[in-house]
């Protein structure tokens, strides 16, 4: 890179592309001349330190569906623009765009060896998987943060291109999970010792190599008879009642619904649904079963294979749904499932 302006390219899924919705999230791979949508708004913060020259868009079903090829025609897209930085996103909490972006990043990285920066929530599946390919800055877990990821983006592009030494301490990216060697005015067992010994004497301290967090759950013991068994069905699937008359959220879920299944042993079309927004609906719509196997469970409670199948089901949409949300939802009606005698839950996704 040079002290010239600075030549981006930004990669887009289908809605940020203005292409459509979910209904368009089989949208080929295409390249459109200058900056789009969140683009325009990185290109104004940018200013005059670098252009957005091209953007290239491809449906988040297209991609995971077709990942070699579409991976191939994407980078061969963003190649012939000879870019000097690459910007994905940003793609907040929606994980199929973001593990686009981060493999989009991680091609980038390896085949044209230029940086490139990408915003996501902390726990979007694409910062696990290709944080060490790119600067993925801190984003909310909705678009709604996108006034905010917007400059935090463009002020990384910047200081990149300007080859300033960047850190996510600095410029508010998340750690990419590379150790690099320094040379320290101590060794490290002086280090280790001066920490030790402000731990014990309750000082304040920084490690030097903070461990993850890893959230625990003991299983519990497995059911002796399960032909004797109450058992509950819970799913992050979304299936509702038609109409959703509890309004869940397609994405980012702030609730969660209980509905009565007494007497149903088929979730049929005219009235059961999916309201999230996160996968095609249209199979799900046609058989709720598919998502939520009440069919079965009915089979095999008259069978006798399971004791009986609990009157209400638990449902909410996992689609961008925060862990801490997902966390209160069970604090909440696990207490009822103990209180109802249910001994055992089946949980269901997409």
């Amino acid at each position: 890179m040079s002290n010239q302006k600075l030549k981006v390219v930004h990669y887009l899924n289908q809605f940020y592309g203005g292409i459509g919705g979910e209904d368009k999230a089989g949208h080929l791979p295409e390249e459109r001349a200058g900056a789009l949508g969140p683009g325009q708004a990185l290109q104004a913060a940018l200013g005059t330190d670098a252009e957005i020259v091209a953007t290239v868009i491809c449906g988040d079903d297209y991609f995971a569906e077709n990942l070699d090829g579409a991976l191939h025609t994407v980078i061969t897209m963003i190649k012939a623009h000879a870019p000097d930085l690459v910007v994905t996103g940003p793609a907040f909490n929606a994980g199929r765009y973001g593990v686009a972006c981060g493999a989009v990043a991680k091609a980038v990285f390896e085949e044209l060896h230029v940086p490139v920066v990408s915003g996501m929530y902390h726990e979007n599946p694409g910062v696990e998987m290709y944080r060490r390919y790119a600067y993925v800055v801190k984003t909310g877990n909705s678009a709604a943060d996108m006034r905010k990821a917007i400059p935090a983006i463009a002020n990384l592009v910047k200081a990149l291109g300007k080859r300033e030494e960047v850190t996510p301490e600095t410029h508010a990216y998340i750690p990419q999970g590379l150790r690099k060697n320094y040379f320290h005015a101590e060794r490290g067992a002086k280090r280790a010792v001066d920490m030790l010994v402000a731990k014990i004497n309750a000082q304040p301290f920084v490690t030097e190599y903070p461990m993850p967090h890893f959230d625990r759950v003991a299983p519990n013991m497995p059911i002796a008879d399960a032909s004797k068994a109450k058992i509950a069905l819970v799913t992050s699937g979304g299936i509702v009642p038609k109409g959703n008359p509890d309004h869940i959220e397609s994405s980012s879920a702030s609730r969660y619904g209980k509905y009565d299944i007494q007497g149903v042993s088929d979730l049929t079309p005219e009235k059961y649904a999916t309201a999230h927004g996160g996968y095609d609906p249209v199979y799900a719509n046609l058989d709720s079963d598919r998502v939520l196997p009440v069919d079965v469970l009915r089979e095999m409670e008259q069978a006798g294979e399971i004791g009986v199948l609990h009157r209400y089901f638990y449902t909410t949409v996992g689609n961008g749904t925060s862990v801490a949300n997902c966390a209160a939802f069970a604090k909440k009606f696990v207490q009822e499932l103990v209180n109802d005698g249910v001994q055992a839950v089946i949980l269901t996704s997409t």
